[in-house]
């Protein structure tokens, strides 16, 4: 058993009696997925990894936090469906890369209270006051799970597809070198565009008005 611990406290653990890697045949390409056991939670993490993590340039990576309702329903009131298909796409067109899945969803609020927050904002609240509503934090979201899983796959040095700063400051916090950042604005629409909106005037993402 392999057992990786954070300076957090995060512990994440691995069998290696039969290891949780497997290849992954996908429309963009074949990836090999691991999966890592967060102790306290529970919860299992995934790494998605095309090519070889050794190469001379930071590793294309995406931090993808899990959306049941964006990821496996196709919803548009938020873009993360979107961001996780052309994540994946931008990690095959370079040729190789990283993706992690963090089973954080709802910003870190669970699905439950995610649906709570969606019902508020068909009431009209946004996506940031309906969290406070219900006592809990506009985004509850914790990296250092990401940096234990990339240290675990050696990585060091990365460019990171995001458009949210806290997750930069996170990750290098946690001695992940992030490089640089590469935009990841996607599947803007009429059902998101709002979200989009608060999420760049008011939680601080790289998100422009032109960009709606």
């Amino acid at each position: 058993m392999n057992v990786i611990n954070s300076d957090e406290g995060v512990v994440l653990i691995e069998n290696n009696d039969v290891p949780s890697e497997a290849k992954l045949p996908t429309k963009y390409g074949d990836f090999l997925i691991r999966v890592f056991h967060e102790e306290s939670t529970g919860l299992d993490h995934v790494a998605l990894t095309l090519g070889d993590m050794q190469g001379p340039d930071p590793v294309l990576i995406r931090v993808h936090s899990e959306c049941l309702t964006g990821d496996a329903f196709g919803s548009r009131r938020c873009d993360c469906g979107p961001q996780l298909q052309a994540a994946l796409r931008a990690i095959s067109d370079r040729g190789w890369g990283c993706l992690l899945y963090l089973r954080q969803e709802g910003r870190g609020i669970g699905l439950h209270a995610k649906i709570q927050a969606y019902h508020l904002q068909d009431k009209g609240a946004d996506t940031l006051d309906a969290n406070l509503m219900l006592g809990l934090p506009a985004d509850d979201r914790d990296y250092s799970i990401a940096s234990c899983m990339l240290s675990a796959l050696d990585i060091q040095e990365v460019s990171l597809l995001t458009n949210n700063p806290n997750k930069v400051e996170q990750l290098r916090t946690h001695q992940i070198n992030v490089v640089e950042t590469v935009p990841l604005i996607v599947g803007v629409g009429e059902h998101n565009r709002d979200y989009l909106q608060t999420k760049g005037q008011r939680m601080g993402h790289n998100i422009n008005p032109s960009d709606l």
